[in-house]
This record gives C-alpha cells, sequence and structure tokens, in this order.
C-alpha cells in the first residue's frame, strides 16, 4: 500500500503544505488506496521536505515526481482526455501556480508579523524548552533565507501582493464559469489547484492576499466543489504507526 508522509492537520486544513495537500487529493481523485504515516518527520525525507511516499519498498519525494511515478504506475484516469494544447495550459498554470503563488503564500505565512506568532504557536507548540526558546526563530530565518534566494523575497510587501494577485487574477480568468480548471472534469491540475486556493483561502490565517481571493466568487465555489467531492466524506484516513 502507498504510505503518505506528510505534515498533519493545521490552522484549519487537512494539512497547512499546499504541495502535501495536493498530493492527498490527487490520492483521493484516483481512489487509490493509501495510508497516511503519523510519525513523518521532515529531517528524515529523502529531500528533508515534505511531501514524500513509500510503495511496495520504493521511497519517491517531491509532490510532483510522486504524482508522475503513480500515473507511470497506476495510470493516468484523470488526464487521459486531455489534447496536447490542453495539456500545455496545464502545465503553464500547474508552474504558476507552484513556482510563483507558492512563494507569495509562503511570504505572508512567514513574514508577517501577525501571521508569524500564529504559526509559531501552532507548529512548534510541541517543540520541549529549552529549545522552544530558540528553534522557532531558526526556522523562520531559514524560510526568510529561502524567500531571498527564491527572489520573490527581494521585493517589498506592496510589491508582493501585487503579484500575487496578478496570480489569484489569472487563475480565476483561467477557471471562468468552468467547474474545475481544465472543464467540466477534474483533472490532475484540480489537485494543485485545491491545495493551493484553500492553504490561502481557507486556512485560518488572515492577509491581504486571502481577502483579495476571497472576493472571486468562482474560486470560492470551485474550492466548495473540490472540498465537497473529495473531502467531504467519513472515509478520511486517519495517521497510523509506521
Amino acid at each position: 500500500m502507498i504510505t503518505l508522509y506528510q505534515f498533519s492537520p493545521a490552522l484549519g486544513l487537512r494539512c497547512p503544505s499546499p504541495l502535501c495537500l495536493k498530493l492527498e487529493t490527487y490520492l483521493r481523485m484516483t481512489g487509490l488506496p493509501y495510508q497516511v504515516a503519523a510519525n513523518a518527520n521532515v529531517l528524515k525525507a529523502p529531500k528533508k521536505k515534505l511531501p514524500y511516499i513509500t510503495d511496495d519498498g520504493r521511497v519517491v519525494a517531491d509532490s510532483g515526481f510522486i504524482i508522475n511515478y503513480l500515473m507511470d504506475t497506476y495510470g493516468n484516469p484523470l488526464d487521459a482526455h486531455l489534447s496536447s494544447k490542453q495539456r500545455g495550459a496545464m502545465l503553464g498554470m500547474r508552474r504558476l501556480m507552484e513556482e510563483h503563488l507558492y512563494w507569495v503564500a509562503f511570504y505572508f505565512r512567514w513574514a508577517d508579523e501577525d501571521n508569524w506568532q500564529v504559526i509559531k504557536a501552532v507548529f512548534f507548540e510541541d517543540i520541549p524548552m529549552p529549545m522552544r526558546l530558540f528553534v522557532p526563530t531558526l526556522v523562520r530565518r531559514s524560510a526568510m533565507r529561502d524567500l531571498y534566494g527564491q527572489g520573490i523575497g527581494r521585493h517589498s510587501a506592496d510589491e508582493i501582493f501585487a503579484l500575487g494577485c496578478e496570480n489569484i487574477r489569472a487563475i480565476s480568468d483561467f477557471l471562468g464559469d468552468q467547474a474545475y480548471l481544465m472543464g467540466d472534469r477534474p483533472t490532475s491540475l484540480d489537485a494543485i489547484g485545491y491545495g493551493m486556493l484553500s492553504n490561502i483561502m481557507r486556512a485560518s490565517l488572515d492577509s491581504r492576499l486571502k481577502t483579495y481571493a476571497l472576493t472571486f466568487e468562482n474560486l470560492t465555489a470551485y474550492c466548495d466543489r473540490m472540498h465537497e467531492r473529495y473531502w467531504s466524506n467519513s472515509l478520511i484516513p486517519e495517521p497510523v504507526e509506521v
């Protein structure tokens, strides 16, 4: 069976990582049987990041590579009907969300002082003293270095917000009045669409980006639709010791 290693539920979300939530949503969309590990440790992850999976002894890391592996191993029922042109458009939108909007949302989560107080209380509350006095600061400092190295962190807060608004508006325009991002049928793009947008719009954190995103009725309806279809039933696996 596939075992998924990801962060624990937090901030009112199944997982506070867009990429972890993307992967578990994909698993639910395809109906592949899986279990969630209760002891995921980012320091033990193959690339020192979550998510990763094990499947019959094989370890696969990075949400994109994992989904490619799952498609190659178990088939690709979600995207089989798409044309090459549609697949190209899907890749472009995926890159917008994963390689750009992700970092904008990351900035407002880790750099915003009010949100940092929430993050610190939620993510580091189980760290024993005296490490709790300095570990959160070290982790935040590392996050800020990542933002600067990626490039987003070199801009002002207003500039980053403007970039995020462009991304949100582009996703709304791309979705239009469709039920799903590629039309009337869900595709693998909707896994990252839900993972990314719900981490912005449904998380128990406030930001200018969240406020702006909530002004788009089609994005709100989209998140609700995805949640209702894939996350509203009682068959959500509880973490297990592995």
